[in-house]
This record gives C-alpha cells, sequence and structure tokens, in this order.
C-alpha cells in the first residue's frame, strides 16, 4: 500500500514533466527543421528523449543499458527487440543516438500528440496502416531505401505489440524481412528489454516507483551471412535468452 501511495504521488510529477517536455519540443523542433535541416532537427529530437528518459528519474526509476560490444556507426544496423512499454523507445532513441534510429509505427501516431507525431512524420519514421497490407508493404519498401540509402538504422519490435507481463510473444517475420531484403548489408542487433513492463503493472496510473529497466545490447550481427530463417531463429532466441521473466 505505502509502495502504490508513493508512486500516485510521483506519477503526478512524472506526467507533468513529460507531458511540459512533449509541448515544449514541438515548436523547437519545428524551427531546427524550417531552420536547420535534418541534423538540426535531430538533435532536438535526442535531447527531447534525453529529457523524456530521464523523466523516470522522478518516480526512482532508472534504465540501464549493457552492451556486449561497441557499435559501428558507419553502417546502417537494424536493432531488434522486445517490447515492453512505451518507455522502451525514448531510452533507445538516446542511447543509440549516433546510428540515427527510426522507428515503425501505425499511422495513427503520426498525429495529434505533440513533439511525437510531428518526428514520426519528418524524422524518417515508417508510418503503416495495419489493416492496409498494401500500404504496409509499399511504406517499408520506401523506409527501408531510405535506411539504406541515408545509412540510417532501424528499431524494430518483431512481437508486434507490447507485452503486458513481460513474458515475449512470438516475433512475427514480416517487417523485419521486408527492411532486410531493402538494407542487406545492415548489421542487425539483439536487444533485450527488461522490467520496462513492471512502470504499468497498477496501469497507466499510477506509474510504479522505484522499478530498474535494463537493456542488453547483444553483439552485432552480419545479415547477409545468414538465410533469413537462420536469422530470425538466431535473433529471437539471443533476445529472450537474456530477459528477465517473472
Amino acid at each position: 500500500m505505502f509502495h502504490k501511495a508513493v508512486s500516485y504521488l510521483l506519477s503526478v510529477l512524472h506526467y507533468l514533466f513529460f507531458g511540459l517536455c512533449l509541448l515544449v519540443f514541438h515548436p523547437i523542433q519545428y524551427a531546427c527543421l524550417k531552420l536547420g535541416g535534418y541534423r538540426a532537427h535531430k538533435a532536438s529530437v535526442d535531447w527531447l528523449n534525453f529529457f523524456l528518459t530521464n523523466s523516470l528519474l522522478l518516480m526512482g526509476i532508472t534504465t540501464r543499458f549493457t552492451f556486449s560490444e561497441k557499435l559501428p556507426t558507419n553502417r546502417s544496423l537494424i536493432f531488434v527487440a522486445n517490447h515492453q512499454s512505451l518507455y522502451d523507445i525514448p531510452a533507445m532513441i538516446w542511447r543509440f543516438r549516433k546510428h540515427h534510429p527510426k522507428f515503425v509505427a501505425k499511422k495513427e501516431l503520426g498525429k495529434g500528440i505533440p513533439s511525437v507525431s510531428f518526428n514520426l512524420r519528418h524524422g524518417g519514421a515508417a508510418l503503416i496502416d495495419r489493416k492496409n497490407p498494401e500500404q504496409a508493404i509499399s511504406e517499408l519498401n520506401r523506409f527501408s531505401n531510405y535506411l539504406n540509402k541515408n545509412q540510417r538504422s532501424a528499431v524494430i519490435f518483431p512481437e508486434g505489440t507490447r507485452s503486458r507481463d513481460g513474458i515475449p510473444k512470438r516475433f512475427a517475420i514480416g517487417g523485419l524481412k521486408t527492411i532486410l531484403n531493402g538494407v542487406p548489408d545492415a548489421l542487425v542487433v539483439p536487444v533485450s528489454i527488461s522490467n520496462s513492463w513492471k512502470v504499468f503493472k497498477y496501469g497507466s496510473f499510477p506509474l510504479s516507483a522505484f522499478e530498474r529497466i535494463t537493456f542488453h545490447v547483444h553483439p552485432p550481427i552480419e545479415a547477409k551471412e545468414y538465410d533469413f530463417d537462420s536469422l530470425f531463429k538466431t535473433l529471437e532466441s539471443q533476445v529472450k535468452s537474456k530477459i528477465i521473466v517473472p
């Protein structure tokens, strides 16, 4: 009961700061994009996600990354991770900022959310219509061509939806295969996320205070050295091997 009572109080502080960040950085993003182009816009997005990630400190929640080895910054990477909560995303954008990570998101997120929707529309993300397979495939092809041409990186959540209890779901093949076809020389990097789901164990309000979110970044894999089925099985196995399950 004490933990939940404290979580209520700290959640109010957190949400106020989180919402303020989204409102303040929306016009900052717009100005950076118009006046400084991609580089300036990206810098504003990086700092937005620095503040969003560290807003969790108001809840006593920490995020920690461990790397098996240093990742190159001179080629496209495809980060393949399990997905447990919305807080997975700001932390990965900030921590992987040198790699220019771009996300695949449902098209509904492309409007209505300060800062977030603007970045999805103008920052290089793929916005797909899950009810329209033709549009989704076309958008993923465009996205992979963009990654390949500009040496950007992607973050893929093959489960398709968040795990609400920390137990990983079955990985789906489609999106990853389409992207790899367009970026054949990419390195694929498995990432295991643990305890992010616990932040929402009471629901959206209150958030659960004093949790410890971890990201384990596995060694990168040369995609072109594997046939896709073997690569997919290896990725799923590695990602799930380091997830701390309840």
